[in-house]
């Protein structure tokens, strides 16, 4: 597959993205103006307005990336880190601003390199694969010490208050991050491990948006969910049965 190949695949999927989120919106506009008493689209908010082109240009991302041959992907991934940083410098969230102008710009720019060496190497080397047992727990582990890192810093940094106040949001938004950068990095050596992360993602921005009663943040996690279960789907049959790491393990137990 040429370069040309790829680049009019991530053209074809931000078209397809702009139509799906020009859908979405149409919906939401009309149950405005079917029950008045909501607000779903908040037009008034720049951080919000900031973060629909960031997730127009995210999902696109996301399906290009899908295929695991597929570095332009990354790219989008890099304009959409950038909106959401500014989204969330715009909303005070300080720890998701630093995540994604420090950590996952350098991760999406460290992908493009390893990708696309490996494309020109002919990429039988980097092939999907999933974790071996001991990556896994180490992985795992990151993930609640990222949760509860991120759960202090809430705590103490930023909300000052207890631990024990707001404790569902917090856990969820600190479950959220540390998930969005395990997926991140686990993307640059094409671990399909990251969409399990990703899927972990929707589901906690579910939850919290739920706990938030953010309308439209739950129906553009849900629909990140299914986005993201696609993509895994996809990985997981393009990923070779002497490539299936510690599931591979579980099965032959």
């Amino acid at each position: 597959m040429n370069n040309t190949t790829l680049w009019k695949a991530l053209g074809r999927n931000l078209i397809l993205s702009f139509i799906l989120f020009g859908a979405l919106i149409g919906v939401l506009w009309v149950a405005e103006m079917i029950f008045p008493n909501i607000t779903l689209l908040k037009w008034h908010d720049p951080a919000w307005v900031v973060g629909i082109p960031a997730s127009i240009i995210g999902v696109a991302y996301i399906l290009t990336v899908r295929d695991p041959h597929n570095y332009t992907g990354f790219f989008a991934g890099i304009l959409m880190s950038i909106l959401l940083g500014i989204q969330f410098l715009l909303q005070e969230q300080y720890d998701s601003t630093f995540l994604f102008f420090c950590v996952f710009i350098p991760f999406q720019m460290m992908s493009i390199y390893k990708w696309s060496r490996a494309k020109d190497e002919g990429g039988a080397s980097f092939e999907p694969k999933f974790l071996d047992s001991p990556r896994l727990a180490l992985s795992l582990g990151m993930l609640v010490f990222i949760t509860i890192g991120d759960y202090l810093l809430s705590t103490f940094a930023f909300q000052h208050n207890g631990l024990t106040d707001n404790m569902a949001v917090k856990l969820l938004n600190g479950l959220l991050i540390s998930s969005s950068f395990l997926a991140n990095y686990w993307l640059i050596y094409r671990k399909t491990d990251s969409w399990i992360y990703w899927f972990i993602y929707s589901i906690a921005g579910i939850g919290l948006f739920i706990l938030l009663g953010n309308i439209f943040s739950i129906v553009l996690f849900s629909f990140f969910l299914v986005i993201n279960s696609m993509a895994g789907i996809a990985w997981i049959k393009a990923t070779k049965p002497e490539n299936m790491g510690w599931l591979k393990k579980t099965h032959n137990a």
